[in-house]
């Protein structure tokens, strides 16, 4: 279809079967390509924007009023952003919040992302329930432009999706660095001191810094290595435990040169604590296989059971891969046991090993956005290490 752009209708979202969504632009003018997802997150859009793990999606946010409290220095995840897009339901709402420093349509400008506003986001929600995340199209047109759809739609048909896709090597630091805590106003919930001085080494796969700043919170020497890193690299450091970081794409991709690491630490019992990717690839040395899931789980109300302690914890999660829970070997189950589900559908959220010092969990408990039922995992890293030194 062909349709002439105006003030107001000057943006369209194409998806490769033809289905589109007319609306107004946000953001930088241009156009963009991602798989798209939808997240249930009602705050921090600006931590979901920043968050590694997004590097190649486009994000439909399922919340109407995205921008009210503005953008800062503070709430980013990362130096720069990694969505691809954005999709939200009404036009940027006004900024009125004590510690903004600018909106954020011109934070998107400033960091050339483009969106569209203006649409039916549940209907979009609902097209991705229906025919699963696939690639889509954000064009914003210039006023009095024509928009093709069938020509944009065209554009994105045979692209691949995410599935055999290696990002976490391109969004991982290059270099080693220490991190040290980053002081963020209003948002420090860890009152205990930490004496213990162990050094964690996280493995970067495309790690959130307020992971790094929930280890050092913890007390943890933290040292970030590149995703590629190996283990004689890993030793070099003298580490008490190892962290695999979260990241984006698909994990058997990235298990081509994680996983020959990560089984090396197993064997040299170093503690280990994964997060999301980095479940995912423990998973995979352990011997479990990970799947591309239909739709994913995005939000910061997803409920997950602890299966050792049957407490409900509400986690942030932002997976589109999971691990895998059919027809798993029983030499397998030996050594792997399942300590939480989802209890939305039953999807495995975490695993720890009986014959490794080494767990992991499919979501996010450092919790930016979401709830802190799940900071308790930092101590229990701890008490690991501790474990394994006596």
């Amino acid at each position: 279809m062909k349709i002439k752009s105006n003030k107001n209708l000057n943006t369209v979202l194409c998806f490769a079967d033809g289905s589109f969504f007319l609306g107004k632009g946000i953001g930088k003018k241009g156009e963009t390509i991602g798989e798209i997802c939808f997240n249930t997150s009602i705050t921090g859009y600006q931590e979901i924007l920043t968050d590694p793990s997004y590097a190649g999606q486009i994000i439909n946010f399922t919340f109407p009023h995205i921008g009210n409290v503005g953008c800062n220095i503070d709430d980013a995840e990362a130096q720069k952003v990694f969505a691809c897009g954005l999709i939200v339901r009404e036009d940027i709402t006004l900024d009125s919040n004590f510690r903004s420093k600018g909106s954020l349509n011109s934070w998107l400008v400033k960091n050339k992302l483009i969106g569209i506003c203006g649409v039916d986001t549940r209907a979009i929600t609902r097209h991705i329930r229906t025919k699963g995340a696939g690639n889509v199209i954000i064009s914003y047109f210039p006023e009095g432009k024509e928009i093709d759809t069938k020509k944009l739609a065209n554009k994105i048909k045979k692209l691949p999706d995410l599935s055999g896709a290696e990002l976490c090597s391109t969004v991982s630091t290059k270099k080693s660095y220490a991190w040290k805590t980053k002081t963020i106003p209003f948002a420090k919930i860890e009152t205990q001191k930490f004496s213990h001085g162990y050094k964690a080494v996280v493995i970067d796969y495309g790690v959130k810094e307020n992971i790094l700043n929930c280890l050092a919170d913890h007390g943890f020497k933290v040292v970030v290595l590149p995703a590629k890193s190996s283990f004689a690299d890993i030793m070099k450091h003298k580490p008490d435990g190892v962290f695999l970081s979260n990241g984006p794409g698909d994990p058997e991709a990235t298990g081509k040169y994680a996983v020959p690491v990560i089984k090396k630490i197993l064997e040299n019992k170093l503690p280990i604590f994964g997060i999301c990717m980095g479940h995912q690839l423990l998973s995979i040395a352990a011997g479990l296989k990970t799947i591309k899931m239909f739709q994913g789980h995005r939000g910061a109300n997803h409920p997950v059971k602890n299966l050792l302690t049957g407490v409900v914890e509400i986690t942030s999660q932002n997976h589109g891969f999971c691990v895998s829970d059919k027809k798993i070997p029983q030499e397998i189950l030996a050594n792997v046991e399942v300590t939480h589900i989802s209890l939305f559908d039953k999807t495995i959220e975490g695993i720890r090993l009986k014959n490794s010092p080494a767990f992991s969990v499919q979501y996010h408990p450092e919790s930016s956005p979401g709830p802190h039922d799940s900071r308790y995992l930092f101590k229990q890293f701890i008490e690991l290490i501790k474990k394994s030194k006596i």
